[in-house]
């Protein structure tokens, strides 16, 4: 007998309690439940689903609707865009906008403090590269300018921030940059930079600007610590030739100072001893004017002695005898010193200038330069 002859009693689309398990009437009944939800009215067995086609289309719109609603944190500002046109600006707290496609936000943190880190090698105004590493710190201040009035304000702001630099590095030495205008560099480049970003009005603020390094490229390490090391002693020998020309001009200086004051001296000495000897002059003349005899033969007796006394003979006129004396005072005045010894002479001893292998030892008179220059005359 087949499974499904009527013999056996059992229907295999049947449940145990004899009833149908009707697909069709499981939709019919749900179809039911929901026109009495919404106030539609009943159907019949013939007609399923009838009055019931706008069910789903108005899930569908609440759904659509829920999708505009949006919140705004405290440190977060919304920026309301209808069909791409700014409309307004919302405070922080929930919102509900008309969903998309007709207006989008665009949810912008105004509070929250960016970073990012950036280097370049740049070439500084004495022709000399360096690597430069800052981290620049920002925030989006406004969020309209921020959203509408730069296309990429990130990529805006990396571009300027090189270009700031670019233009404070490229004014300025490298001795100056690793020296006095080292902690300049950052406050610089951040006025430089906020004033570019404003003119842009990009929305940005940048609040710190931290410089992490300041050296040499890699690549030119060795070539410019050679360079510094000739430049060290270059410095070197100028301190070195500074201090020598430092020590020997002041004493060039002095020496020629004494010399000038010598000879100042020498001057005004020898101008002394002209008007010295100017006024003896008249002076004398004076006398001889008064007394020409008497200062004749003064004079006279003035040149004898003068004579005289630069010579080391003294010649004497022994009177009453035809002999003319000779006395040696240059001889006894060198052999002074040697009086124990045979050769020295008796200054007492007088030699005759006629006899020549006797000596005759006579006390010699003691004649003045007066006398003698009177028996000259006689």
């Amino acid at each position: 007998m087949a499974w499904n002859d009527s013999g056996n009693g059992n229907d295999p689309w049947k449940k145990e309690g004899g009833q149908a398990n009707d697909l069709d009437q499981i939709v019919q009944k749900w179809q039911r439940k929901l026109r009495g939800i919404f106030g539609g009215g009943g159907g019949s067995r013939g007609a399923p689903g009838s009055g019931g086609g706008w069910v789903l289309p108005l899930i569908l719109l609440i759904a659509w609707a829920f999708t505009g609603l949006y919140r705004v944190d405290e440190a977060q500002r919304g920026i309301v865009q209808r069909f791409g046109a700014y409309t307004v600006t919302t405070l922080p707290g929930l919102h509900w906008h008309l969903p998309f496609p007709i207006e989008a936000v665009d949810i912008v943190n105004t509070g929250a403090v960016n970073r990012y880190g950036f280097s370049t090698e740049i070439l500084t105004a004495d022709e000399q590269y360096v690597f430069i590493q800052m981290v620049v710190q920002y925030r989006r201040s406004d969020p309209y300018k921020y959203s509408f009035n730069v296309v990429d304000p990130e990529g805006t702001l990396e571009e300027v921030t090189e270009s700031a630099l670019r233009e404070v590095i490229g004014t300025s030495t490298l001795e100056a940059l690793v020296t006095v205008d080292r902690d300049e560099i950052a406050p610089r480049t951040q006025v430089v930079l906020q004033n570019t970003l404003d003119f842009y009005g990009s929305g940005i603020t940048v609040s710190a600007i931290n410089l992490e390094r300041l050296d040499y490229p890699q690549a030119v390490q060795d070539a410019v610590d050679d360079t510094q090391k000739a430049r060290n002693d270059s410095d070197r020998t100028i301190l070195e030739a500074d201090t020598y020309a430092q020590d020997l001009i002041p004493r060039a200086r002095g020496t020629a100072s004494r010399i000038m004051q010598d000879a100042e001296a020498y001057r005004e000495r020898v101008i002394a001893d002209a008007d010295g000897q100017s006024s003896r002059f008249l002076a004398l003349l004076t006398e001889y004017q008064k007394a020409p005899g008497v200062t004749r033969e003064r004079l006279y007796i003035e040149a004898v002695e003068a004579v005289y006394a630069n010579s080391n003979k003294v010649i004497l006129d022994a009177s009453g005898s035809g002999n003319l004396l000779y006395l040696p005072l240059d001889k006894l005045i060198g052999g002074g010193g040697g009086g124990g010894q045979s050769g020295a002479l008796n200054p007492n001893s007088v030699f005759s200038a006629g006899t020549a292998s006797t000596t005759a030892q006579q006390e010699a008179p003691v004649v003045t330069n007066q006398d003698r220059a009177r028996r000259t005359r006689q």
